[in-house]
């Protein structure tokens, strides 16, 4: 007692009452806890641990910004004590703010070094945070304090394999193994720590000592995961290049037949390899066709050989392949094939073989003769592969009249009317996918697949309402909304799609939450690997771990996070450009058509929350049965808040840092990071980013319109300026857009050189309109792309008109026309009363039939 300050000494009852407190908030009894601590406090209300104790008891029960207070309040009555920062490293970490959680631990273990809680908590800490130097000094005192316990030992290993030291890390796992003894057969955690030795000694190049390893363990029993052992072996034997690697590869593929890997591992072992371009295709051809012979139901040789095989060769492969997958009605055949449509004469070959197919399919099913071998169904799936044919290359009325004659043969096949939704869709016809899609639902109202593709051609077509709509027929009943259920799940599909849908109609706000919903998962997924630095440990499953953790690391690289994330800076950069997009309070007008769909929607969902709470009202919530909080209330729901925003640009900012690692070869990062950087003026920034964006591709076109405006924005700086950031920053312009150049001798240079390219041509009338040239010169330029020879798309031609619209262009509307006559399949192009009228048409149907019982699950 005499080493125990006296501000935090307490008398034996308080003391005895103390440890009871510290016991009750451990079992989660914190009402009493709350009264224990009352007492306490009583009597002595200067006492920071018990301060911090409640503290940390209150936010447990809901009342958080009190319990916060208290806990600071705790630690600032007693700052050596290594309770109260505990505490607060506790709450920091609840409020996933791990830096300032690591502090707090590192100011506890000065007072309390060998404190085993606050050891591990501040080591999962250290491996969220990356410091791996710093774990393996924590998991260095732990081992110190706790030498008997199996997990420190292992912990200190793959410490130590984090930090990049394997040679360590191999030593201290060899000490572990030499203390062992009475290890049981069939021990499933030893079994994972073995496979992870093996894994370390391949790392360090040791294949030798790792066989022999593999080999022992596995003959004892020790290790018991067969395939991974296989695998392993196969894999060293090769590197060892041993004589029985063939034949662990062979076991391997009798193992798993359809396994890429393995015979991508067998070919390598052989000195082969599936590159269509090296010497030794005939080679790999001839082992592939002994495979196939020797494991004919094997799918996988016989496709791997399409890969390499060219000319007559490849027409002789592919011929029996394509025939065997029609007639046992694969669906998936084309996506299985169409990785071989980069090659133009394979594309060929593939269509002349599928069309000779249809030709013979059709006369047997016309012929109806019971002696052919051939599947009445294989006529339809036929037509299916060439309309997904077609339409993969572009000729999407070819691909609606292969799959009209499919519809006609089955119309009941959803498959048909899915895709030829997604041709319409691919054709510019949002709303007649829509409907195909709607019509694929209709046909089977329990299938969740469908439900969710209907709604996705839905949000495609603007019609967000109606798509909640459908989505709500599979979502909790008790959720505030279809869409907040679907968040809670995370889904990224719809999150995506219906911020792009807000995006495209013009409502930033509620896109923009959409998009940061978006970042949200990727934080929770992020979040989520914390309780794996502990569990993983504990349960010796080290391998799939420093797998996670690999993973974890290039999580922001995922499509939908770059996708999310470049689409929110740009609209917080438009509400920096012009702060009166986020002020707007007049909501847009709708159409007639629009407001009816709502009102039909609306109805609808109402009906179907109606009778969910007849359901429930007779039974307790779950939340009223655990003792739950019922969920926050969203106080931006629209979004409207987020928009305005006083600091768009550092949450732009935050959005694009992690993919300027992540993302580095993707251009149009490097340009947002570029749009962001520039009006933060941080112009080393913004040289950099167009640096690496002209590495990627110099001729993009928005890296076009960017090295004008750089140049611009340099020569336009004050001199107390320019002297802060030159010459570096001039150098890089200069490089980026030569000084002997003029902005405008540039601009028509890359006119000519691009000059079939509709995107460049919008790029160039981008620069012109910065340039101030005459805006007849302006709309001349951009109406090239309508030149026979312009290789026009409909994205490219919508992306021209939003700019003539933008410009206050007088031919925007013949620049529609045109376009409207260029795409004849296209919606995009029509008038608002044609698209009022299309979408009547689509929403009608498909909401008469929403009371229909056998439409829902």
């Amino acid at each position: 007692m005499s080493n125990i300050p006296a501000k935090r000494a307490l008398p034996l009852k308080e003391s005895g009452l103390f440890k009871e407190l510290l016991t009750l908030y451990e079992t989660r009894q914190l009402k009493k806890g709350l009264k224990t601590a009352d007492q306490i406090l009583k009597k002595f209300p200067e006492h920071g641990e018990t301060t911090c104790m409640k503290g940390l008891v209150l936010t447990h029960m809901g009342r958080r910004e009190e319990g916060i207070e208290l806990v600071r309040k705790g630690v600032r009555l007693d700052l050596t004590s290594h309770i109260c920062w505990h505490v607060y490293g506790l709450i920091h970490k609840g409020e996933k703010n791990y830096e300032e959680a690591l502090k707090c631990y590192t100011q506890a273990l000065r007072f309390d070094k060998e404190n085993l809680n606050i050891l591990r908590d501040a080591a999962q800490l250290q491996t969220q945070l990356r410091i791996y130097d710093a774990l393996v000094e924590t998991r260095h005192t732990l081992l110190k304090l706790r030498p008997a316990m199996r997990q420190h030992w292992i912990a200190l290993a793959v410490a130590y394999h984090l930090d990049g030291n394997l040679t360590e890390a191999n030593k201290v796992l060899d000490h572990y193994e030499s203390t062992l003894k009475n290890v049981p057969d069939y021990d499933v955690e030893h079994s994972e720590t073995l496979l992870y030795h093996v894994r370390l000694l391949e790392d360090l190049g040791k294949f030798s000592e790792a066989l022999a390893m593999l080999d022992v363990n596995a003959k004892s029993r020790a290790i018991v995961d067969r395939t991974s052992i296989m695998e392993i072996r196969a894999r060293l034997l090769s590197k060892l290049g041993s004589e029985e690697a063939k034949h662990a590869w062979r076991v391997l593929l009798d193992h798993n037949p359809e396994c890429y890997e393995y015979y991508r591992g067998y070919l390598s072992n052989l000195g082969l390899s599936l590159d269509a371009t090296d010497a030794s295709v005939p080679q790999a051809l001839a082992v592939l066709e002994e495979l196939s012979m020797r494991i004919p139901r094997a799918t996988t040789p016989r496709r791997l050989a399409l890969t390499i095989a060219s000319g007559d060769h490849f027409k002789q492969l592919v011929t029996p392949y394509l025939l065997s997958g029609l007639k046992k009605g694969i669906p998936s055949l084309f996506s299985d094939i169409k990785g071989l449509y980069q090659d133009q004469s394979k594309q060929q070959i593939i269509e002349e073989v599928s069309l000779t197919a249809l030709d013979t399919f059709k006369t047997a099913s016309d012929s109806a003769s019971t002696s052919s071998d051939v599947e009445p169904t294989t006529y339809l799936w036929t037509l299916y592969f060439l309309a997904q044919h077609h339409s993969y290359v572009g000729r999407h009325a070819q691909a609606l009249e292969m799959l009209n004659l499919a519809l006609e043969h089955t119309p009941t096949l959803p498959d048909l009317h899915m895709f030829k939704g997604r041709v319409l869709k691919r054709a510019g016809d949002l709303y007649g996918g829509a409907r195909c899609l709607e019509d694929a639902r209709l046909l089977d109202g329990q299938d969740r697949y469908l439900n969710t593709k209907s709604a996705k051609y839905r949000l495609r077509a603007g019609m967000i309402e109606e798509a909640n709509v459908l989505l709500g027929m599979f979502t909790k009943k008790d959720a505030p909304s279809p869409g907040a259920d679907l968040e809670d799940m995370q889904s990224l599909l719809y999150l995506v799609e219906e911020a792009d849908a807000h995006n495209r109609s013009g409502n930033l706000g509620p896109a923009l939450k959409k998009y940061m919903g978006v970042s949200k998962v990727f934080d929770e997924i992020e979040d989520d690997q914390y309780d794996f630095h502990g569990y993983s440990l504990r349960k010796s499953t080290i391998n799939i771990y420093l797998n996670l953790l690999t993973w974890e690391d290039r999580l922001r690289s995922h499509p939908a996070y770059v996708k999310a994330a470049l689409s929110a800076s740009r609209i917080f950069v438009a509400v920096h450009d012009d702060p009166s997009i986020a002020t707007v309070t007049v909501t847009k007008q709708l159409t007639d058509a629009e407001k009816k769909a709502k009102k039909k929607a609306k109805k609808a969902a109402q009906k179907v929350q109606e009778d969910t709470n007849k359901k429930t009202t007779t039974t307790p919530s779950n939340n009223e049965d655990k003792g739950l909080e019922p969920p926050t209330k969203d106080d931006d729901p629209d979004g409207s808040k987020l928009l305005q925003c006083t600091d768009p640009l550092e949450r732009a900012a935050k959005l694009l840092k992690p993919l300027a690692t992540l993302a580095e070869s993707d251009i149009e990062v490097w340009i947002a990071i570029y749009d962001v950087s520039s009006r933060r003026k941080k112009y080393l920034q913004a040289a950099k980013a167009l640096t690496r964006a002209a590495a990627i591709d110099a001729e993009h076109p928005e890296l076009h319109v960017r090295r004008v405006e750089f140049r611009q924005i340099v020569s336009s700086l004050p001199a107390p300026a320019q002297a802060a950031v030159a010459p570096i920053v001039t150098e890089a312009a200069a490089r980026l857009l030569p000084d002997e150049l003029s902005a405008l001798t540039f601009n028509s240079q890359y006119l000519q050189r691009r000059s079939t390219d509709p995107r460049a041509i919008l790029a160039v009338a981008k620069v012109m309109a910065k340039l101030q040239v005459p805006r007849d010169q302006v709309e001349g330029t951009v109406f090239t792309a309508l030149n026979a020879d312009a290789v026009l798309d409909i994205e490219s031609a919508r992306m021209i008109l939003a700019f003539l619209g933008a410009v206050k262009s007088t031919r925007a509307e013949e620049f529609r026309t045109r376009c409207g006559e260029r795409f004849p399949l296209s919606t995009v192009f029509k008038t608002l009363v044609e698209l009022d009228e299309l979408r009547r048409l689509t929403i009608a149907a498909p909401l008469a039939d929403l009371d229909k019982p056998e439409d829902c699950p």
